[in-house]
């Protein structure tokens, strides 16, 4: 099922911002000596780099879109150094290009879905064949029977499809239809910087292929700029990886050390913690809990005052508000724990999930009492004059966290002093 709710412009920005550069570059009339002899290695430079990259992380399906990227940089720049070099095109120069136009969004898409097995020594040698088989069966046909293959390739198949618009041969455009439907249903299915990389990537190709003999760079930086999307969506995700949970999505302890050492002298930290969440795993199990701190990250998600969440560990989570103080927080901490107050858990058999969301509707309709309300107990600090770092407010909001359990729980409670927040309200039962 589409996730939706987890599609984010942040995962398409590096990626067009390369895109918008590439096109930008290409269309300079002359680039500098520098800009042209950087062009000219960086497709070699970021298949070596990219490529040893993927290979220490395992990302197998990576590294043959990097190869994949290259190959076709390769062949059509061989093509093109002949053609600025003579002012004519090769005698093969034709067939090789429309072989590199129908072949890279084939294995470009292929690739692009290929997901990553367990097996990875199997997977390596499974990706491999097919490129060796792909790129074999096509040389063999382009050596044995050039003038037959080049006219299968040019025919117009599709006479009332065919447009003055299209500057390649037309069976390459269902191709890269097809990759790009595939690649969308990806993305929509799982929303992940790389696949949103891929997406952008399979559009620089086709933007780059009609123009490669007539911009001279645009084989060079197009390609360069498509291979910098793959390598730093990588990079983008082994971040994400190591600074953002993934059960919650919120940042992860990692980041939220990082945020701290960039803290100037006024800040405001709260920890905020499940109610009961043990007693709550062990009466409907481990994947309601799951839910649970999906629900209370996405509330505190929200928080509004400038404040940012992040996920301390556990059923614990952490609220920072640069800049600001207790009294101008405590309102945004009173809302953000009434809506995880007000907020009904659905629970759900794993065994009997509707198949859609319009039955999901119905059954929620008709088993309102199938539900659990949660609630979350807030201990908030602000730096004070004697406290040099960030290391000590937090202790003291955590303390602060334990009077609120102990002052009877759902409440928040700043530092130094029991507030009651609003009456807790007892959980419904199944």
């Amino acid at each position: 099922m589409s996730r939706f709710s987890a599609l984010r412009l942040g995962h398409f920005l590096p990626s067009l911002l390369l895109f918008g550069a590439g096109v930008l570059a290409t269309s300079l009339v002359s680039l500098s000596e520098f800009f042209v002899s950087l062009f000219n290695v960086l497709p070699t430079l970021l298949l070596l780099l990219g490529g040893a990259f993927c290979m220490v992380y395992s990302r197998q399906r990576e590294l043959f879109l990097l190869l994949t990227v290259y190959l076709g940089y390769f062949l059509l720049d061989t093509q093109t150094d002949h053609f600025r070099a003579t002012g004519s095109v090769r005698e093969d120069g034709a067939l090789i290009f429309h072989l590199c136009c129908l072949l890279l969004p084939l294995l470009y898409g292929l690739y692009a879905v290929w997901q990553e097995r367990t097996q990875l020594v199997q997977d390596l040698i499974a990706r491999a064949a097919v490129l060796v088989a792909v790129v074999g069966v096509a040389v063999a046909l382009q050596q044995r029977f050039p003038a037959a293959l080049l006219a299968w390739l040019a025919e117009i198949r599709w006479p009332a499809l065919h447009g003055a618009w299209m500057s390649l041969i037309q069976l390459v455009y269902p191709l890269f239809l097809l990759a790009f439907i595939g690649l969308l249903v990806q993305y929509l299915r799982q929303p992940r910087p790389l696949h949103a990389a891929q997406l952008v990537g399979l559009l620089g190709l086709l933007w780059m292929l009609p123009r490669v003999f007539i911009q001279p760079q645009a084989l060079n930086i197009m390609g360069s700029q498509v291979m910098l999307m793959i390598a730093v969506a990588v990079a983008h995700e082994a971040y994400q990886m190591a600074f953002r949970d993934e059960l919650t999505g919120l940042p992860g302890r990692r980041a939220l050390n990082e945020h701290l050492q960039r803290l100037g002298r006024q800040y405001v930290i709260a920890m905020a913690d499940v109610d009961h969440f043990k007693q709550f795993n062990d009466t409907h199990g481990h994947d309601v809990g799951d839910q649970v701190l999906r629900v209370v990250a996405g509330q505190l998600r929200k928080i509004a005052g400038g404040g940012k969440a992040y996920r301390y560990g556990g059923e614990e989570f952490t609220l920072v508000f640069p800049g600001k103080t207790i009294e101008q927080c405590l309102p945004h901490l009173e809302v953000v724990r009434a809506a995880v107050e007000g907020y009904l858990v659905q629970l759900r058999e794993q065994d009997k999930r509707p198949r859609d969301d319009r039955q999901g509707r119905q059954k929620r309709r008709a088993k309102a009492a199938g539900s659990v309300s949660v609630t979350i107990s807030i201990g908030v600090a602000q730096r004070q004059a004697a406290q040099l770092t960030t290391e000590a407010v937090l202790k003291a909001a955590d303390q602060a966290l334990y009077s609120a359990k102990g002052a009877g729980r759902n409440r928040v409670v700043a530092h130094g002093q029991v507030r009651r927040g609003a009456v807790r309200v007892a959980t419904a039962e199944a």
